[in-house]
Parts: C-alpha cells; sequence; structure tokens
C-alpha cells in the first residue's frame, strides 16, 4: 500500500484507527470455541463489524506464534480475510542480522502478504534495510513506546546528547522514506509528541497506548497530526474485548465508533 493510498483511506473514513487483533484463546466468547478456528471466528466477526471505521488492523503476532501451527493458520487466514483497502501491520517485532531479517521480510511480506512489519532497531542498519527492499511494503520501527521498561533504554544520552529514541528516529531516516518507514510512538508520551514530529515531520506514526493503556487521543492528534495526518492509533483490547458474550462483535463495533467519531472531530479541528 502506497501512502497516498493510505491517506486516501483517512480522508474517505474520517478515521485513523487501527484495530489491534490481539486474540487471546483464553479471552474469546466461549461459545466461539465450537468452531473449528476459534481464533479466526472471533478475527472474522470483528473485521465484519469494524472495517469501515477503521484503516488498519495489526495482528500481534505473539498470541498465534503460542497456538503453534495452528495459530499460524489462523493468522493466515485472517491476513486474508481482511479487506485490500485496511492497512496491514504484523506486530512481530523482528530485526537480526541482514541474511535473517531478508527471511522475515520475505515470510510476512511475500509468503503472508503483510503491508507492514514491526522492527526493533537495536541492532542497527543492517538489520532493518532487508525490510526496506520489498517494494510498496512498510517498515514500522520501535521508537518511543508505550511500555513501562521503554525508559531503561530509550531515555539514554548518547554521546551527541541525543536520547536513544532520538538518535532511532533521525539514523534511520538515511534508510528509509516517509514512503516505506513509520514509527511507533507511544501514546503514553504526549509530552514528547511535539518534539517527536520536529524529528519526523512527514513519518506516519504507529500509535499504541490509546483505550486500555490511557493515552489521550486528543492531546496525540494535537501535537502528533502532520498535513496528511500521520497517525495511525492503535486500539486493541477496549475494541476487541468490549464484550464477552454472543455480542462481541456488536459491541466491538460500538467502541470502535465512538474512537472514529472522536477522531472525525479531532481531524476537522487540527488536522
Amino acid at each position: 500500500m502506497t501512502r497516498n493510498e493510505l491517506f486516501n483511506q483517512i480522508k474517505k473514513k474520517n478515521s485513523y484507527l487501527c484495530v489491534g487483533l490481539d486474540t487471546d484463546i483464553n479471552k474469546v466468547p466461549r461459545h466461539l470455541l465450537e468452531y473449528k478456528d476459534p481464533v479466526f471466528e472471533f478475527n472474522k466477526q470483528i473485521i465484519d463489524a469494524t472495517h469501515d471505521l477503521c484503516i488498519a488492523y495489526k495482528p500481534n503476532v505473539a498470541f498465534y506464534e503460542a497456538l503453534g501451527p495452528k495459530g499460524w493458520e489462523s493468522l493466515q487466514k485472517t491476513v486474508e480475510y481482511i479487506p485490500k483497502e485496511c492497512f496491514t501491520i504484523a506486530d512481530a517485532k523482528r530485526g537480526d542480522i541482514g541474511n535473517t531479517s531478508s527471511l522475515y521480510a520475505r515470510a510476512f511480506f511475500k509468503e503472508m502478504s503483510f503491508d507492514s512489519i514491526t522492527v526493533a532497531p537495536y541492532m542497527g542498519e543492517d538489520s532493518v534495510t532487508p525490510f526496506l527492499e520489498f517494494k510498496g511494503k512498510w517498515v514500522i520501527l520501535l521508537a518511543h513506546t508505550s511500555n513501562a521498561g521503554s525508559n531503561d533504554f530509550q531515555l539514554v544520552r548518547s554521546d551527541t546528547g541525543k536520547l536513544f529514541y532520538e538518535e532511532v528516529i533521525l539514523r534511520s531516516q538515511k534508510w528509509g522514506t516517509p514512503d516505506n518507514m513509520m514509527y511507533v510512538v507511544g501514546a503514553t508520551h504526549p509530552n514528547k509528541m511535539e518534539g517527536i514530529r520536529k524529528l519526523a515531520p512527514d513519518h506516519f506514526f504507529l500509535v499504541p497506548g490509546v483505550g486500555a493503556q490511557g493515552g489521550s487521543l486528543e492531546d496525540i492528534s494535537k501535537y502528533g497530526f502532520n498535513k496528511e495526518c500521520g497517525l495511525i492509533v492503535n486500539s486493541a483490547r477496549a475494541i476487541i474485548y468490549a464484550s464477552a458474550d454472543t455480542d462481541f462483535a456488536s459491541e466491538a463495533r460500538r467502541e470502535a465508533m465512538k474512537v472514529q467519531v472522536e477522531m472525525k472531530a479531532l481531524l476537522n479541528r487540527f488536522a
């Protein structure tokens, strides 16, 4: 998916919502366990209920890997089921030496046809650039994440005086472009969003931490928007687990619609 196609979806749907498909077999409604593939059935009904309200879906690969081969099968069926106009994110957090990264990229981009993958930058340029060799695909580089432990390394200052996450953003712009690289910036750091936007004015940011983690959608939109919106805001638990009963899909839609309505207002206000 191109940057222009992504922006057109934002304009068409008045939304920059990404629904996180962090599907835990222990949390899906019990009646779905009667299905041959309850994880896929859960995802399928969530997608049916929300695809007109969001621009992206982000399966966290760990939830599928934990189920072994049948989990990978559920993931593949899920990616194939997502409407083509929606951006797909493999939240896999890969990143290894060059030849291994090439194989990870082939697995998620060619074999599974994801539009993008999250990548950890710790091993440097040669662990990231193999993912950038696939035309029409995106790297979403971890920059300043929303977890509590992000402070352990991401706020360490380098000998240039920059924080580690600032170095990641600045140096990586020599590897990729706003057309094939995004950054993960947690919604739990709204006070830093304005400064991060100045470091990468034209790039999209994937923003986790809104919803169950308490990030403010208004704050990150106010300081994170650029001329093409530039944000993909992920919400998982607050939407997909809005109900544990037979009405789980309709309740997921209700929660997604609340976010989309707020996003439409914010786009009119700040974009």
